[in-house]
């Protein structure tokens, strides 16, 4: 999958949650209808085997309830996407990464196709098989890592685990090997679709591991195959795993510029000939203390982006335009920003705040974490269209604001304020509510789940407006159109 990470330490969010966001594109001409479910632990397998690769194991007793973002057609699997379990530690599945021929001769990528099957775990996998069993985000680094070192990957990833004190970033080397840092507290982190830790310490790794964590021979596996390209003594695990292509310069580069551009403005100079970084620039740094704090608001800008106020904006008239890739992009299926809120009892510590569809034509909508029960407009596995669903809704909307979108964006804006505002409207509301009553248990369930339903059929509402608005704009831009009329 063709995806974006944003990673937000707590010290660097408005209100000292970490935020932990990622985009699920599909490839090239295609498009994936997602849904939001809750797994209890009746319904999670005891023994579990991947379609694709058909790998088979058994999974532990006593699973955690948990959120998760699956395909609504599981032809190919489930792809969690992402989620939440009940102890408030959430992940990601897979930002696809890039390596390179030295790290894949040492270490290869399973293979499976329709003639040889090596089995092996991707990202149809992962969430279900380790979010259900982690208490923290590190215990999600090191299950994770286990089943990489027994089982191995057929493609290069990239897993996020975020608890509340803690974000940790996961990448795979090869088809068994890993390594994972924490996101420093008071930064920022950009991952667009390449291999992205850029300063490793094995000394660190191999013992107390605070900062990095790997698989127990990567110093090993580096040294014996001579992956290590430094001169200065510092270990840059991007040149040692990583790759250095054409393509990364047009595909991946310019969107983790265009994200440390917003948070850092003026810390460097990001255009012209003397920039200090560049859109194809291959040494951007991961991680970025921002000028100021981040919201969520800031996040959805960011994963909407599409180079506003650049020469390269697809809408515009300058004639770079379209040269990269957006990050809002045609293909969006969904985008889940995931706060845990250091500040609330556990019951309702995390909020989940939901777009689907293309990101530069959608809205982001708050949802409890800890339900046991989703609203029908979110959880509906519908695979043709229908506008009693917000991912189909919103891909009808993008396609016709597309088209007129000089017309149309500003429809867009209004409704992204509207959903937004009305999202921390409930949740502010709702919070105050279990507070006051100091509701647990069922209670707690039934007040959160109230709150969801609040703000989906708020969300549908609204949605099903901006649609009508669109199709308008869209109507009167017909090319049968004529000026006279018979009324």
């Amino acid at each position: 999958m063709a995806c974006t990470t944003l990673l937000v330490g707590k010290n660097a969010s408005y209100d000292n949650s970490t935020i932990v966001t990622r985009s699920e594109d599909s490839g090239s001409g295609s498009y994936c209808a997602k849904r939001f479910i809750v797994v209890e632990p009746k319904d999670q397998p005891k023994r579990y085997k991947s379609v694709i690769s058909e790998c088979e194991f058994d999974l532990p007793e006593n699973p955690l309830r948990y959120t998760a973002h699956p395909n609504a057609d599981p032809f190919e699997g489930i792809w969690g996407c992402n989620g939440t379990n009940s102890k408030n530690v959430s992940m990601t599945a897979t930002e696809t990464i890039t390596t390179n021929p030295r790290v894949l001769g040492a270490d290869p990528l399973l293979v499976n196709t329709k003639d040889k099957k090596e089995g092996g775990l991707g990202e149809e996998d992962f969430v279900t098989v380790v979010l259900p069993y982690i208490s923290s985000a590190r215990e999600g680094v090191l299950r994770l890592g286990k089943l990489l070192e027994e089982h191995g990957t057929y493609e290069s990833n990239g897993i996020a685990f975020q608890d509340e004190n803690e974000i940790w970033w996961l990448e795979t080397i090869g088809g068994h090997h890993w390594m994972a840092r924490r996101v420093p507290d008071d930064a920022y982190v950009v991952m667009p679709n390449q291999l992205g830790i850029d300063n490793f310490d094995f000394e660190d790794a191999y013992g107390k591991k605070e900062t990095f964590m790997c698989c127990e021979d990567l110093r090993e596996f580096t040294e014996k195959n001579h992956l290590d390209l430094n001169l200065d003594g510092d270990f840059n695990p991007r040149l040692a795993y990583g790759s250095i292509d054409d393509s990364d310069r047009i595909y991946n580069t310019p969107r983790a510029w265009a994200m440390l551009r917003h948070f850092n403005p003026t810390s460097f100079i990001w255009d012209g000939e003397d920039a200090d970084y560049r859109p194809e620039d291959l040494d951007l740094p991961w991680a970025m203390v921002p000028e100021r704090k981040i919201t969520v608001e800031d996040m959805k800008y960011v994963l909407s982006y599409y180079y506003q106020g650049t020469e390269f904006n697809p809408y515009g008239k300058d004639e770079k335009k379209g040269k990269y890739r957006p990050i809002g992009i045609n293909r969006n299926n969904i985008t889940v920003f995931t706060q845990i809120r250091p500040y609330k009892e556990d019951g309702h510590k995390v909020v989940e705040w939901h777009a689907l569809g293309s990101n530069a034509f959608n809205s982001a909508v708050a949802q409890y974490a800890n339900v046991t029960k989703t609203p029908a407009y979110f959880a509906d596995d519908s695979k043709t269209v229908t506008t009693k669903n917000f991912y189909w809704t919103n891909r009808l909307i993008a396609a016709l604001a597309d088209a007129n979108y000089h017309e149309a964006i500003v429809e867009i804006e209004r409704y992204d304020q509207k959903i937004m505002s009305k999202s921390h409207e409930i949740i502010i509301k709702t919070d105050a509510y279990v507070e006051e009553n100091k509701l647990t248990g069922e209670k707690l369930h039934v007040a959160l789940e109230k709150a969801n339903q609040e703000l989906s059929d708020f969300t549908e509402e609204e949605t099903n407006k901006l649609l009508d608005k669109v199709l308008y704009i869209a109507s009167n831009h017909m090319k049968n159109s004529f000026s006279r009329s018979d009324n």
